[in-house]
């Protein structure tokens, strides 16, 4: 019998949100040669305005946590446009993808709280 792992879903990283939808924001990322789930943890590029990954090592802009990805997102070789969570909400940390320390206190900042 083959055993298949799912994902997180869209929305599935999300415990609550401010009214409407106004917690999101539809967001640019910079190409990416790999999957991105949800609850991926992203960082803005200085140079470009465009988000990636978050790095903690880094000194591109990313290394400061600015969203967390609403819904996966495909490897492309393209800019490419994704919703995010960019404010006053509640996540799941265990649905997080790269929370580290610094990574928690950059989402407080934002009113994004992890539970």
């Amino acid at each position: 019998m083959t055993i298949k792992t799912e994902g997180v879903h869209a929305g599935e990283v999300l415990l609550s949100e401010a009214n409407g939808t106004r917690s999101r924001e539809e967001i640019t990322l910079a190409a990416t040669t790999v999957v991105l789930p949800a609850g991926q943890l992203l960082g803005k590029v200085t140079a470009t305005g465009l988000y990636a990954p978050y790095a903690p090592a880094a000194t591109d802009g990313t290394e400061v946590v600015g969203a967390v990805l609403y819904a996966p997102v495909g490897s492309s070789t393209a800019e490419q446009r994704a919703l995010c969570i960019v404010r006053d909400a509640e996540v799941k940390r265990a649905l997080l993808t790269g929370l580290d320390a610094a990574g928690e206190a950059d989402l407080l900042a934002l009113g994004i709280v992890c539970r």
